[in-house]
């Protein structure tokens, strides 16, 4: 057995722990104060227990079946999700790569070298065969914390991808959700559509009939077929725009346009009571807001990973095995070597090459930590918007029912008077127009206060909060 030579001199410093020199990290605080409530949620209504935001099926608050059978097919259909599944699972398993630099690493091969020595040498002419199995067992020592720092940018990268995969989720459900009352609200613009023809059909009729018996003009009965035709053209527009609908929600839902169909229903329900919560849980309730928080964290570490660049790089190494001359004696006892020691490595000099990377990865951090105070911005922006837009179309939607029925309070007293000679056609053609104009901007606000209160719940986070991130 060969005498093992073993160096302890810079062990004490391999086994030294705690030594990190990377900044501590403080999440970033929102420059603009968070206020004690919305400014355009003062008048906004206060929800039932019931109509609580529910985490993963916030959209079954609307109780529409059809609607919760088409977002549940998000979840296992839509590419754009699966991209964002896949880039989260890149970032985990960047985690446990990172990770194994906690820990030694080993190597090991075997090679036979037939070696022939110069005869010009001290040793002659020699002629032998080294058989060898080498395994070399290295480990660097973390005592500045640069794993520590590349293990903690890289968890913190991978939440920030979980944080994204759910903003994804969430807008994916919401342009489903939004499309969904679009397109019912355009089959609810077909049937009114539908039936105004009827009636401008009976209308043009009667006005046919009256010229026939020279009550009514010509001029009546051009009037009255314009009208019809032109409802009529109205009706194949918006055939055309729910088509488009239709084949968006097939899209998201992962099936083809060519074979997917969802039946007309006419949208009636009125818009649920969304739940907005204080202000201050914004900061907890939005995924993009996490996930420029978790980026902030990321990018601190990698500031961390930059400054431990300056200090020496501290390892053991331990390379063992077995060499022989001889194939017969090759893995016998006699023939093991091991040896240990440690080593310390630190560039002299490189250009302003570390520094350089400092400052990169500095800038870097406060380049994030301006993304995140615009993604908080923008987040209240956000809420404030389509508060505000929920309850302006409430009260439009108030004033637009009393326009309705004033309307159609005028097309009855314009059509008797006609029917009783007082009127021309023309009266009759305007009160049609006001009304029928009047109906649909009805039907059309209805549409918007749904699509508005997604939009909210959106904007809300759809139940989302940062307890629901991935811990590593």
């Amino acid at each position: 057995m060969r005498p093992i030579k073993t160096h302890f001199t810079l062990l004490p410093v391999l086994l030294l722990a705690g030594c990190a020199v990377g900044p501590r990290y403080t999440p970033p605080v929102p420059q603009s104060p968070i206020v004690q409530e919305y400014k355009e949620g003062g008048n906004w209504k206060t929800a039932d227990p019931a109509d609580e935001i529910q985490k993963g099926k916030w959209w079954e608050i609307f109780k529409d079946s059809q609607l919760n059978a088409l977002e549940q097919q998000i979840d296992v259909s839509n590419q754009n999700l699966k991209v964002a599944q896949a880039g989260y699972e890149q970032a985990r398993a960047l985690i446990r790569e990172n990770r194994s630099g906690f820990y030694p690493t080993a190597s090991g091969g075997a090679s036979i070298t037939g070696i022939h020595q110069s005869d010009n040498l001290p040793l002659g002419h020699v002629n032998y065969t080294d058989y060898m199995v080498p395994v070399n067992l290295s480990y660097e020592a973390d005592v500045w914390g640069r794993v520590k720092y590349t293990v903690a940018g890289s968890r913190a990268a991978a939440q920030a991808s979980a944080a994204d995969l759910e903003a994804v989720n969430l807008s994916m459900h919401a342009e489903l959700a939004a499309d969904y009352f679009e397109l019912h609200g355009l089959d609810a613009e077909q049937q009114l559509l539908d039936s105004t023809v009827e009636s401008y059909q009976k209308a043009l009729d009667l006005t046919r009939n009256r010229f026939n018996g020279g009550v009514a003009s010509q001029a009546d009965v051009t009037k009255a077929e314009t009208l019809l035709e032109t409802t009529r053209a109205q009706a194949v527009e918006v055939g055309i725009q729910r088509s488009q609908f239709e084949h968006a929600i097939a899209v998201l839902v992962g099936k083809s346009a060519s074979t997917f169909t969802l039946p007309p229903a006419s949208l009636t329900s009125q818009p649920p009571v969304i739940p907005t919560g204080l202000p201050s849980e914004l900061l907890e309730r939005r995924p993009d807001i996490a996930a420029a928080e978790r980026r902030v964290a990321a990018a601190n570490s990698q500031m961390g990973v930059a400054r431990t660049a300056f200090y020496p790089v501290l390892s053991l190494q331990a390379p063992t095995g077995f060499a022989s001359a001889s194939l017969a004696t090759w893995l016998t006892g006699p023939s093991a070597l091991f040896a240990l020691g440690p080593g310390a490595v630190l560039p002299l000099f490189d250009a302003g090459r570390r520094r350089a990377v400092s400052d990169q990865a500095k800038a870097a951090y406060e380049q994030a930590t301006a993304s995140y105070q615009q993604t908080v911005l923008t987040a209240f922006q956000d809420v404030e918007n389509t508060l505000a837009e929920s309850r302006i179309l409430e009260d439009e939607a108030t004033i637009q029912e009393r326009a309705v029925a004033a309307a159609q309070h005028s097309l009855e007293i314009s059509t008797n008077r006609y029917k009783g000679g007082l009127a021309t056609y023309l009266d009759v053609s305007v009160a049609q127009t006001i009304a029928l104009d009047d109906q649909r901007t009805s039907v059309q606000i209805l549409k918007r206060r749904n699509t508005a209160a997604v939009q909210l719940i959106r904007a809300l986070g759809g139940g989302w909060n940062t307890s629901y991130l991935p811990s590593n």
